[in-house]
Formats: C-alpha cells, structure tokens, sequence
C-alpha cells in the first residue's frame, strides 16, 4: 500500500533586532521566543523518535540566540527586568508597565492569577503609567518584573526544572533574590537551544535547512520590478537591481550553517516563501538541493489550481543547466495548525489534522503513488495562543504519527528520496501570501523604504569606487557593508503598509531607518535628513495655534520676559501614539513668530542638550545648530542668529531663507546625536509657518 510521507517544516526567524552602532538590542522577541519555543519544539522530539522533521533556522536568528547564550547581548527589556523594583525611576516604571504586558492575555497572562491581577490593575488605569503608580509599588512592580518573564518559559522548564518550576508556584510575592535566579534561568535555556539543534541533526531525526542570511525577499533583491509580473500595474519604488546581494545573503547562510552544523543544509526556504527563476539559478549553483514555497505559486505556475493531487508530489526545477527539487506547501493544512487548532481541544485537533491529511491523501494513493505532504508554518508565533505553549497538542500528534503503519513524519531530504520528482521547466514569482510580492512592495511606506535603500545600497557602491575607499578602516567598510545587509531583511517591509499590526511597528520603524543611518556614518558621511522621519504614518494629535501678534524676542537663550514670545504661534504634539520604546522624545514644543524682516524660532526641549546637532530645512536653504558642551555652531545656509541656555532660539533673516514678509514658510527640523536621529518635527511632511502680521494673512 502507497505511503503518506509527512514534511513538517517548521521556520524559525526573528528579525535582526541589534543596532551594531549601539549594540543594544531594541526589542527582546529573539530571547522571548528562544525561552518559549526553539528549545521546546525540537527537545519534544525526545519521546517521539520515529518522528523525524525540518527545522529551518535562519542564520541571523542563531547569532542572536548565540550572544544571549554568551552574555554579549544588551537588551534594555531584561535589564529592567532584573533591576531592584525599589531603584526604578519614573521612565523605568512607565517603560515596564508599556511592555511588560505584551503577552496572550489569556494563554499566557490569565495563566498566571497574579500576573492577571496586575493585567487588571493595568486596564483600570486605562494603561496610563501616571495613573498606574498608584497601584503598581515597588513589590507589585517586582512581580510583573519576574512573572512578564516567566511567562515566556517553555514547558519543559516548568516541567522539569526544580528551580523554574519552585517559581512559577511561588506566585507572587517575589523578591531580588528572585529575580537574579529568573536572569540567570534565561541564560541557562539559551545555552541550550543551539546545542539541542546540533543533537538532533547528529542522529539524524531532524534536517536543518535555512534562510538568507538577514532573510530578504530574493526575488526583489535581483529586481523589484519583477514584483509587476505577480501583480500588473503595481506601483514600484525606483528600481532596485543587485543579484549579487542575494547571492551574498545565500552565501552567507550556507557558510553559517556549515560552521554551526558541521554539514551544508540541502535545504531552503527563501524568505517568505519567494521564488522566481533567478532566485533558483543562485540557489541550485550555490549548491542547494531543494526548496520550498506555497501551492498558490505552484497553481500560478501550472495554470491550474494545484490541487491534493498536485500539491502531494515533488518537483524538479530545471532550467539552463541548474535544478533543484520543490516542493509546494498545503497552504490549507499549514494554516489550521497556525490559526485554528488553538481554539479546539487539543485531541480534537490532532484527530481532525491526521483525518484530513487521509482524506486529502486518497486520489494520490489510488493512483498507486506515495504522497509527499509539506506542512510548512511558522515554528514560534503560533503557540502562545494554544494551551500549555501547544504541546499538548503537539505530543497527541505526534503519538499517533508514530503510531500510524502507513503516514510516516520525514524530513524532506528523505522524502524526496523515496517519492519521484515532477519535471518542472518554470517557477511564477512570488511569494506564499498571494504568490505575489505586494506585502513587501507597492504601498507608500513600502515603497518609500525600498527608494531609502536603493539610494543607502548606491551611496555604498560609488563611494568604494571612489578614491576614499582607500582611506576607510576595513572595520568600517565592512559595518557599512552589514548594515545594508540587515536594511535588506524583509522584516521591515512586513510591518509598512496596510497588511499588519503590532504593537512594535514603530520601533520596527526606527531600527530600518537606524540601520541605513548607520551605513552613512560607518562610510564617515552625513545620512540623509530624511532618515530623521519616520516611514510609517504616526497617528499623532498635533496643536498648531497660529501668532497672534508680532514678536521680536531677544535672542539669548533664556526666556527672558513671559511677554517677549506672547503672540507666538505655538506647535508641539500632544499623544505620540508611535512612540518607540528606549526613545525619549527631545523637542516638547516649537514657538514661532515673525516682525516682517525676521523669522524667530523657540526650541523648548524635554531635557537639556549638550551634544547634539538640529538640522533646519526651509525647503529652498537649509542649515545645522551643533551644541557641544557650551558652544554652539551654525553651518550651512543660515545666517541666523542663535542662542542655547535653557531653550534654543533662532533669528532667521527672511532674505535668507528665500522669503518674504507675509510668505508661509515650509520648515522641518530634526535632532540628531551622532549620525542617529533622536526626533524630528513634524513627523510626517512640512510645518506651514506664516510671516505675515495678524489680520494680513490671505483667505
């Protein structure tokens, strides 16, 4: 009787979230995740090992988990997390509350009474941490400190760990001592994750494949334009064309791999399921024996829809002397493990999964052929919303797999060992989403993104052709290098447009556009303004009230008199709802006003500056105030007059700013340290400043 030959590939990636500048690591995912899944989903594996799988590791997810395992890694969210509750200041406290609740409320938060107690206590104040210290002391603050982490812990610690498991009973009432020992845990499961990948490659139950390196779309990086083949008339950034940086980010992978596993992985799942035919050239020379993607690029391919009876089967790709096996994902199956099993009862759901696999299986198997089924799904982000992390559901599973006489769990090299393989002359770009590429391309902020790159990749590749190339430190070179490498990740784009949300995009946001910054800043070179901006459209409630009368403030940086900015038109943003977390904002309000020869500006800041540099752009003149210590320097354009003691004032001669008296004036400014932006204003577009006297403007 023909065989059901059962893939799972589970793909575990996080986005590379460390600025290299800094190297402090934004968001703490990569070690919330490692404590929750990457461990557990291949250790469970122990009971089970007639069940052989895929793990698809992705290289820049490893050296993550590797510098939390050798204590390299800075991650402001656990350093808050171990801090003495007592010793947090009011920012500290606000920044615990904002993140320390970003869990599944029920799986993971309600799992926990105290940890739901202060989920309460949180919502009553209506998530304001002003409001919020009146019910969060430092005991209180303590426990959300130590339950938000072990929240994250896998099952198998809480299982099997004494110290883990004494912990978790404990409850609350939590103390330092506590809290060291909640730290030093962390350490301990991360200095575990790798070497229980090695362990299961090594006898054989589990297959490593990988992703590109920082895991960009392929397709895109050898041409963006190729995106309009999937979806005609789609609107496309400039375009951006460097097949050698998908072969790099590839290269790079392979050789991560080798190091870490001893042994080339045969496998590849190209970020977000992207193929086209180029992609597959520079994998099949690289040396790559197969890949995967989803049956909805399989059905553009054929012209058909790809059903059970096409999807079950593998295919050879070949073209022009290259090829490489493919198999095509049950976009169906792979979504009711990721989306629906979690709200049915854990045995219902692996009763129905194997059902249905049967069921779907049967025109292959009547046909006399062996059936190939790849089920291929994220491996992290769906379990916290299953009961116990879904390993119950994942024993029951794979106890009747194991038990089953005729479906049989492989990884995919041995399947396709035993299944022949349909010639296959074409690929149809695109992705697992839509078999195209409009999440990543197409929308405004998508697209804004990709032109940032494009112009960051150019300004890297004409300055090493030019003659101070020489001159730059090989480390810097290369730091210019890495980060253009990482700004390719498709992690950025994910979050741009319209398709997704979370909680992150802004800081998501911010790390894109610090990365590019850092390209200029590695080459010595000033980034663009326009990195000071964010990509993503904020929802903020700005205050603009227009002057009310001339003014003509004495410019020495102090306010002087109440009276000599009354009349001042006054911006400032009251909610930035964007607001990113570690960042505080530096500008609390502009003042503006003018006297018909002049232009005067006001900076009031959220806390003084004392290294810092403001860039002001009048759209037709532009020109820098840098503070350092106590002296102040204007380059540029301006001819202004400047003056910072408690508030930066400016003077700025209409004549030379291209304007004149009664003009609107279109400003943006920006602050920055270094070559990374701290804030701008406004976030998004001009501010429309008028220089005429009241009662003179035009209707």
């Amino acid at each position: 009787m023909p065989n059901i030959y059962l893939c799972f590939v589970w793909h575990m990636h996080q986005p590379f979230y460390k600025d290299l500048i800094s190297g402090e690591y934004q968001l703490p995912w990569t070690r919330m995740h490692a404590l929750k899944d990457y461990y557990g989903m291949v250790q469970i594996l122990e009971d089970f090992p007639e069940v052989h799988q895929t793990f698809n590791l992705v290289p820049s997810m490893m050296v993550q988990i590797h510098e939390y395992a050798t204590a390299q890694a800075q991650d402001p969210f656990l350093r808050l997390a171990l801090k003495p509750a007592e010793e947090l200041d009011e920012d500290e406290q606000a920044f615990i509350l904002r993140y320390f609740f970003q869990a599944h409320p029920t799986r993971m938060i309600r799992r926990y009474p105290r940890y739901g107690e202060l989920h309460d206590g949180w919502l009553a104040a209506d998530r304001n941490p002003k409001r919020a210290r009146h019910f969060f002391s430092a005991p209180t603050l303590r426990d959300l400190q130590v339950l938000s982490q072990l929240a994250w812990f896998d099952e198998e610690f809480q299982e099997k760990d004494e110290e883990v498991r004494q912990l978790v009973e404990k409850g609350r009432g939590y103390n330092f001592d506590d809290q060291a020992l909640m730290g030093r845990k962390q350490i301990e499961i991360m200095q575990r994750v790798l070497p229980a990948y090695r362990k299961f490659a090594d006898k054989g139950q589990i297959e490593v494949s990988t992703t590109p390196f920082y895991h960009p779309i392929l397709p895109l990086l050898c041409d963006t334009n190729i995106a309009s083949v999937g979806h005609p008339y789609v609107p496309l950034p400039n375009r951006f064309q460097y097949p050698g940086d998908a072969q790099h980010q590839l290269e790079r992978a392979r050789e991560y791999v080798v190091n870490e596993f001893d042994q080339a992985p045969a496998g590849l799942w190209p970020s977000e399921g992207s193929v086209s035919d180029e992609a597959l050239h520079i994998a099949a020379k690289l040396g790559f024996k197969w890949a995967a993607t989803d049956n909805g690029v399989l059905t553009r391919t054929i012209h058909r829809m790809a059903d059970c009876y096409e999807t079950y089967r593998p295919y050879l790709w070949r073209q022009d002397g290259d090829e490489l096996r493919m198999i095509f994902r049950d976009h169906y199956l792979s979504d009711l493990v990721g989306f629906v099993y979690s709200r049915m009862n854990p045995y219902d759901a692996a009763n129905h999964f194997l059902n249905r696999i049967r069921e779907n299986s049967q025109c292959v198997l009547n046909a006399g052929r062996d059936a190939l089924v790849p089920i291929i799904l994220d491996g992290e982000n769906a379990w916290e919303h299953y009961e116990l992390n879904g390993r119950t559901f994942l024993k029951e599973l794979y106890r009747r797999i194991q038990h089953h006489p005729h479906i049989h769990a492989l990884t995919v090299s041995e399947a396709l060992e035993r299944v022949h393989a349909e010639p296959l002359g074409h690929i149809f770009p695109g992705s697992w989403i839509n078999a195209n590429f409009d999440v990543w391309l197409g929308a405004e902020e998508d697209n804004r993104a990709w032109d940032q790159l494009l112009t960051a990749r150019r300004t890297y590749e004409q300055f090493m052709a030019g003659p101070e190339a020489k001159n730059l430190p090989e480390e810097r070179r290369k730091l210019a290098w890495e980060e253009l490498l990482i700004a390719e990740g498709s992690d950025w784009n994910w979050w741009y447009g319209p398709e997704h949300f979370s909680d992150n995009k802004p800081e998501f946001d911010r790390l894109f556009r610090s990365h590019l910054a850092n390209v200029y800043r590695a080459l010595g070179m000033q980034p663009p303004d326009e990195l000071s901006r964010p990509i993503l459209k904020v929802a903020a409630q700005e205050m603009h009230h227009e002057p009310t009368a001339p003014i003509q403030p004495k410019i020495d940086g102090d306010v002087t008199s109440y009276f000599e900015w009354m009349g001042a038109g006054v911006y400032e943003v009251d909610e930035r709802s964007g607001a990113m977390h570690g960042q505080r904002f530096v500008i609390d309000r502009l003042l503006y006003g003018a006297d018909r020869q002049n232009l005067y500006l006001r900076l009031d800041f959220e806390q003084p500056l004392t290294d810092a540099r403001i860039h002001f752009n009048f759209q037709h003149q532009e020109f820098d105030v840098e503070i350092r210590g106590q002296e102040l320097k204007v380059t540029g354009d301006g001819a202004a007059e400047v003056a910072y003691q408690k508030v930066l004032e400016l003077k700025v001669p209409l004549h030379g700013i291209d304007a004149h008296p009664g003009d609107r004036v279109s400003l943006q400014l920006s602050v920055w340290q270094g070559a990374l932006p701290l804030d701008a204003m406004p976030r998004d577009g001009w501010l429309r400043l008028d220089t005429a006297e009241p009662g003179e403007w035009p209707i």
